[in-house]
Formats: C-alpha cells, sequence, structure tokens
C-alpha cells in the first residue's frame, strides 16, 4: 500500500487543494498522507474563493489552505502524484524524472479524463471540476 499521495495543478489554489481535500475525507481511517502543491505555484496563497465557496457546500473546509510551489523534496517524499491534465504529467517528469513510474493523471481511472482549470470561471465551471474530482478520487480510493 501507498503511505502518501501529492495531488499537483499549476498554481495550487483551485483543483489540487480541492482533490487533496476531498481525498483526505475518503481516505479517512486509512493511513495515507495527502497533500498539494503546484507547478507554478502561487505561493502562500488562499485558496481561490469560489473553490472554497463550492467546496463548503459539499462539507469541506478549504480556508486554511496555503499554496505551494512543487519542489524535489516533495516528489521524493510522496508515493504517488496525481495531476490534472496530460501537460501536467509531461512538465513534472521531465522537470523530476525520479517522478516517472509515480505520477499519474487523477483521472486515470476514468478514461484518463483531464480536469480542466476552472480558474477565474464560472461558478458552473467549479461545480463541474468539483464533480469531476469527486469521481476521480472515489475511484482512486479504491486502490490507495
Amino acid at each position: 500500500m501507498f503511505d502518501s499521495v501529492l495531488v499537483v495543478c499549476a498554481g495550487n489554489i483551485c483543483r489540487s487543494p480541492t482533490a487533496e481535500y476531498v481525498l483526505k475525507q475518503k481516505l479517512e481511517g486509512k493511513n495515507i498522507a495527502v497533500s498539494s502543491a503546484g507547478l507554478t505555484a502561487l505561493e502562500g496563497k488562499p485558496a481561490d474563493a469560489m473553490a472554497q465557496h463550492v467546496v463548503a457546500e459539499h462539507g469541506l473546509d478549504l480556508s486554511g489552505h496555503a499554496g505551494r510551489q512543487l519542489t524535489s523534496a516533495l516528489v521524493a517524499q510522496n508515493a504517488v502524484i496525481l495531476v490534472m491534465e496530460q501537460r501536467h504529467l509531461t512538465d513534472l517528469c521531465l522537470r523530476y524524472p525520479q517522478a516517472r513510474g509515480k505520477t499519474f493523471l487523477l483521472g486515470k481511472w476514468l478514461g484518463d479524463k483531464e480536469i480542466p482549470d476552472p480558474y477565474k470561471q464560472s461558478r458552473e465551471a467549479f461545480e463541474h471540476v468539483y464533480q469531476l474530482i469527486e469521481s476521480a478520487t472515489s475511484a482512486w480510493s479504491k486502490y490507495l
């Protein structure tokens, strides 16, 4: 089994924090650490206000989140890395070759579905992304 999962997107203020908190809830009771980071993170920034709002409607609280940059140490510390888009997978493995073999699309078990970036989009876009993340994390929780 895996002891740690890192969820990665671009800015670490919308998708990856949402997936981090949803996955933490799904893995509750298992001894698996879940965290998130961004490839081009808005370091120290809180989760996007609309992301916080949509996630709160589903019973989770992102208010304590602060964006952080992906580092080689984070790559080394985590057993599994989940990314939102194919380009994130490619970029991450180019920057950190040691991530090959443990980095996958969050939507892997949904036919390699990508999770689009809702940043600066409508509430409906955030809700759509939340539903994709919910489905993808449910699928992953069976394998973690």
